[in-house]
């Protein structure tokens, strides 16, 4: 086993939750802040945050600030890939 293999299973991992992945399934579509996700996912912000946390930590999500609100998007091309493979 290489680094790249330890690099795409933790990706795999960060997806491989419900959530994250309608998380990085909605971003891939565009930029979202943080109560968008909330409305699509259904579930409290407090989780979304937990989410976007783990999903950030693997490298799949950065987010820019605007104004007082940050708007996070796909960083990861591997992330993005495998999201529109399955649509």
């Amino acid at each position: 086993m290489n680094k790249s293999h330890k690099h795409k299973a933790d990706i795999l991992k960060a997806l491989g939750h419900p959530i994250r992945y309608c998380i990085v399934e909605g971003l891939v579509a565009g930029g979202q802040n943080v109560a968008t996700m909330v409305q699509c996912t259904g579930v409290p912000q407090p989780t979304v945050s937990q989410h976007l946390n783990i999903l950030r930590a693997a490298g799949l999500l950065e987010g820019t600030r605007v104004g007082n609100q940050v708007h996070y998007s796909v960083c990861s091309p591997e992330a993005r890939n495998i999201v529109l493979w399955f649509k």
